[in-house]
């Protein structure tokens, strides 16, 4: 027998508004950028989604160069859009990007409306769809013009090819301005998948108070700062986490003492909150509704779980928001 989703998947999840849009997306998305190209275990990956949707996870996040190699983890989910989420497509919010290296030459890479349209009509291809539900520019680009990146996600929407559009990494200068420019041509910005968690709290200098005051949703990306906000190093770096690996954003320089002893404490006030550091570090990106959604990654079924229990406990008293404070400075 096939896929059968779990009848209770609406029951828990929370669902919350994109700024001054009628869409909704789960408190909790995930994100396909590890553990989900050609070269990782496909049942595993297929575990994993499973078990998302199950637990009310409806969007999933893409880009055109998640694998690896580059373009696997679009191709692996569209195999899985068409033997077992078929009958789901339309309760699903699918997301993909391009902004990075792609393909050799002028027009694989950064922000050109050559490239974003066809990086876009080949996503599309790998996962078998006619169009995404959000299509982002990855990364502004320093030498395209901010109007012409814009230009070419408007038209995107207008093709049909993408219902919304967002951006990711764009500073709050750059949002303001392209806000602004989408606003003109008829194709609001939706949302912003910017990097934000409690070691990382960058959009707090301006860039919130852009998405706030024009409507702007958010999704925050590494809300877990790859695994560091986990119990996982709390005692320093086990031999199989990921800052023992070569070749990975989270690097073993960063896991100092100092860090570890945040980290202890941080965990210490979670446990008196009824969760681990994991669970409280994404109820702390999504406390007081400034962001919509935090953007997970898992390499096994048990993270799913756990990451989705953070929302048992969003509120934070003004002592504990404090006491968090304290220790990050420290």
């Amino acid at each position: 027998m096939g896929y059968i989703a779990s009848k209770e998947r609406y029951e828990t999840m929370k669902y919350n508004r994109v700024g001054n849009s009628g869409l909704l997306l789960p408190a909790i998305s995930l994100g396909l950028w590890h553990n989900f190209g050609g070269v990782d275990p496909f049942e595993n990956g297929r575990a994993i989604l499973h078990r998302a949707f199950d637990l009310g996870i409806t969007h999933f996040d893409l880009a055109n160069n998640y694998g690896p190699p580059p373009g696997s983890a679009e191709e692996m989910f569209g195999r899985m859009l068409k033997t077992d989420f078929a009958a789901y497509r339309d309760e699903m919010i699918i997301s993909t990007k391009a902004g990075y290296h792609m393909w050799d030459g002028p027009y694989g890479d950064w922000g050109s409306k050559k490239y974003l349209i066809a990086s876009l009509d080949q996503s599309l291809k790998r996962m078998g769809l006619d169009y995404v539900d959000i299509f982002y520019s990855h990364r502004p680009d320093p030498n395209t013009p901010l109007e012409e990146t814009m230009g070419a996600l408007a038209q995107i929407v207008k093709q049909g090819k993408a219902l919304y559009v967002g951006i990711s990494s764009y500073d709050a200068v750059q949002t303001a301005e392209a806000v602004k420019i989408l606003n003109d041509l008829g194709t609001p910005l939706l949302i912003h998948q910017p990097s934000y968690s409690m070691f990382n709290r960058w959009i707090e200098d301006g860039l919130q108070n852009v998405l706030a005051e024009n409507g702007v949703g958010s999704i925050a990306f590494c809300p877990l700062e790859q695994g560091l906000l986990t119990n996982k190093y709390i005692s320093g770096i086990p031999a199989d986490s990921r800052a023992a690996k070569a070749n990975t954003f989270l690097n073993r320089d960063r896991v100092t003492e100092q860090v570890v002893s945040r980290l202890r404490q941080l965990n210490e006030l979670a446990v008196e909150r009824g969760q681990n550091l994991a669970q409280m570090a994404l109820a702390w990106v999504l406390r007081e509704g400034r962001v919509t959604s935090a953007l997970i990654g898992a390499s096994k079924v048990s993270q799913i779980e756990e990451n989705v229990a953070a929302l048992n406990n969003l509120s934070f008293s003004e002592e504990e928001l404090a006491m968090i404070d304290e220790i990050l400075k420290q």
